[in-house]
């Protein structure tokens, strides 16, 4: 029996063309480590949707900044809670970026081939229902990638994104050692900075991103989306939002 991943991997090959499925299997996704336009910053925040995210939000909003949502399908809470629903929505609809961070926020070097699918396949699922868009950026959990996952994502029409700055809100910082690794990184001024965050963190919401802002901006950056640091679009397709029902279930 066919897998969902399988059956839309053969749906993605059959829209090929020209190119053999060896051919396009074995292409890589490019993989994003910076942005490309100088003096900007792009401020994201992974394994959200979660309770922070409004406070995320309305600090980038009363600055006249952007960020980008890397967003799990079921983390912390699943994504088709109506809470959660009502949080992705949120993001995008005060203009921020949001993007995949895959399902259950696995090591996809570990998976296999349609276990990879399956992570990518159900967040964007998740996002063209509950916003309308196909994302065109994927950051695997820890950063952690291979070949394989490079082609299921070149497949997919993604590209995967790491960062050039972490602020290690996940790893254990504290506020005050986020705060001196932000003043470090600007003492540099290095032409661009893409900042890895974390939304679930209330210490970073509260604090280190008020801080965070104010200093970037005070340097004479553009606090800018993933796809505007980049100049590049932000999703595959947009479209109208779906009518949640029974199989919106994690």
């Amino acid at each position: 029996m066919f897998t969902k991943a399988a059956v839309f991997v053969t749906a993605c090959l059959a829209l090929v063309g020209s190119a053999s499925p060896t051919e396009k299997r074995q292409s890589l996704a490019q993989v994003i480590t910076r942005c490309t336009k100088p003096n900007t910053a792009a401020l994201t925040f992974d394994d959200g949707p979660w309770v922070y995210l409004y406070d995320v939000s309305k600090a980038l909003v009363a600055a006249n900044a952007t960020g980008t949502f890397f967003f799990n399908g079921n983390n912390y809470e699943c994504i088709y809670n109506a809470d959660q629903i009502k949080r992705v929505q949120y993001a995008f609809d005060h203009g921020h970026q949001v993007a995949s961070h895959t399902w259950f926020h696995k090591d996809l070097s570990t998976l296999t081939w349609d276990q990879i699918h399956d992570e990518m396949w159900r967040v964007e699922l998740a996002l063209q229902r509950i916003v309308g868009v196909v994302p065109a950026f994927m950051r695997p959990p820890y950063g952690s990638y291979n070949d394989l996952v490079r082609q299921a994502s070149y497949i997919r029409g993604q590209k995967l994104v790491i960062w050039d700055f972490d602020s290690g809100d996940s790893v254990g910082a504290t506020p005050a050692q986020s705060e001196t690794d932000y003043d470090d990184l600007i003492a540099g001024y290095p032409s661009t900075i893409l900042a890895l965050n974390h939304e679930t963190i209330e210490t970073t919401a509260h604090q280190v991103l008020p801080y965070a802002i104010q200093k970037l901006q005070a340097a004479g950056y553009q606090l800018v989306s993933l796809a505007d640091c980049l100049g590049l679009p932000a999703y595959q397709s947009q479209g109208p939002r779906g009518t949640p029902d029974s199989s919106w279930t994690c």
